[in-house]
């Protein structure tokens, strides 16, 4: 079993940052994608950045390409979503993931889900 614990979130004017932290625990070298999600009031979730665990590749989502970078501390199990140039939009619950390879590099098969910390950006 692998347990996520996800920390950092909180309120941000428009054009600020924010660093999202999420430390994995349990199973974790079954792990080969982790990769953060959002889910804003209304709307369906959606990914939006995921790091392959062994090599290091990330993908993001368009809608934060260029201000979003997720990396990892593999000795502290650990990934990141440091958040700049934030914007309204950006408001959601954000939520940590992590799949054993299920799907690949896609957005599918996550299974294992932190409680999801909330984003708040005011304009």
């Amino acid at each position: 079993q692998v347990q996520l614990v996800e920390s950092g979130g909180g309120s941000v004017q428009a054009g600020g940052s924010l660093r999202l932290s999420c430390a994995a625990y349990g199973y974790t070298y079954m792990i080969n994608y982790m990769g953060w999600f959002r889910q804003a009031p209304g709307k369906e979730r959606e990914g939006v950045a995921r790091i392959f665990t062994a090599g290091g590749s990330t993908y993001y989502a368009d809608s934060v390409k260029g201000r979003f970078t997720i990396s990892q501390d593999n000795a502290k199990n650990t990934v990141y979503l440091q958040m700049n140039n934030m914007k309204p939009e950006d408001t959601a619950m954000y939520y940590c993931a992590a799949k054993e390879g299920s799907y690949g590099g896609t957005w599918l098969g996550f299974k294992h889900w932190g409680q999801g910390t909330q984003v708040t950006v005011s304009s």
